[in-house]
């Protein structure tokens, strides 16, 4: 159903003022398939994380109507991938939306790419009378918590009490597990930017997953979380194994822990990757994304 758009704003993006506005926003129009755009835990972490780029938040937009926020435009990592959160019964903005991410949105040697969930059809439209092809795209899979995640724990091997948890050591695990180290080089970091996510304004630590050997400090494989109980939903990221603690069945393990951890809290389903792995324990397909282009 389309509503009367009326006296629709658009506006920039804030930073420090808005934040929690899109957040609100994208707690409102969630869908577990992602039909109207990105969870919040996925921007709450890219705007805490030292892997994305801040320098162009500015040019995100919002749209709004008498204190309701109606759609928002931002990328993520790289610059040049365009999302898009429209809230249902406004689809008429669609098209205005593309045109602004055309002409305003970062881009990279020129080009851009928009991304868009099936499901979005108003947007998928305009992309297609503007020119764009599919060129490509993955199926993010997710775990209904109808049907319990229950992979031990291999034999020498511990759960990391939650209050335990050290940024640096989850540093070196993300570093490590990864491949930054076989490309990079050691790690030498000193935890800072784990410690910065783990603050985030709504970021739960409190149920993330970390498993080291027994008698050793460092971490074999790390399991993120981000409860969200607005939408009863565990936003598992991220999620990595050291090479050397690999096909152990660790990643299972950490994920059956977070079930655990969020089914008594009123979670019903957790999401996962497009990784073969997630389908092997269980995890189905739900959310299809496709990159379009323009050729």
């Amino acid at each position: 159903m389309f509503v009367s758009l009326g006296t629709v704003n658009a506006r920039g993006f804030q930073l420090l003022r808005d934040f929690e506005q899109i957040r609100q926003f994208m707690v409102e129009v969630y869908h577990r398939d992602w039909r109207n755009g990105v969870p919040a835990p996925f921007f709450e972490y890219a705007l805490s994380s030292s892997w994305m780029d801040l320098s162009h938040t500015h040019r995100f937009r919002i749209w709004e109507k008498e204190g309701k926020t109606l759609a928002f435009v931002f990328h993520e990592s790289p610059v040049s991938d365009i999302y898009f959160s429209l809230r249902p019964g406004y689809e008429e903005l669609a098209r205005e939306m593309l045109s602004y991410a055309e002409a305003f949105m970062p881009r990279e040697k020129g080009k851009q790419r928009m991304v868009l969930f099936a499901g979005q059809k108003a947007l998928e439209e305009a992309v297609q009378e503007a020119g764009y092809q599919k060129t490509d795209g993955y199926n993010h899979m997710v775990y209904d918590f109808q049907t319990p995640l229950e992979f031990p724990l291999p034999k020498g091997y511990r759960f990391v009490r939650p209050e335990e948890l050290d940024p640096k050591k989850a540093a070196e695990c993300f570093w490590k597990g990864f491949d930054h180290e076989a490309e990079e080089g050691p790690f030498h970091g000193d935890g800072e930017d784990t410690l910065r996510v783990m603050l985030a304004p709504h970021a739960t630590p409190c149920y993330a997953v970390a498993i080291a050997g027994e008698g050793e400090e460092e971490y074999a494989c790390f399991a993120g979380m981000w409860w969200t109980p607005e939408n009863d939903l565990a936003y598992m990221e991220p999620l990595c194994t050291v090479p050397e603690h690999r096909h152990k069945g660790l990643a299972a393990a950490a994920l059956s822990e977070l079930y655990r951890r969020m089914k008594p809290l009123g979670a019903t389903h957790m999401t996962g990757g497009a990784n073969p792995f997630y389908r092997k324990i269980g995890y189905k397909p739900c959310i299809e994304c496709g990159y379009w282009e323009k050729r």
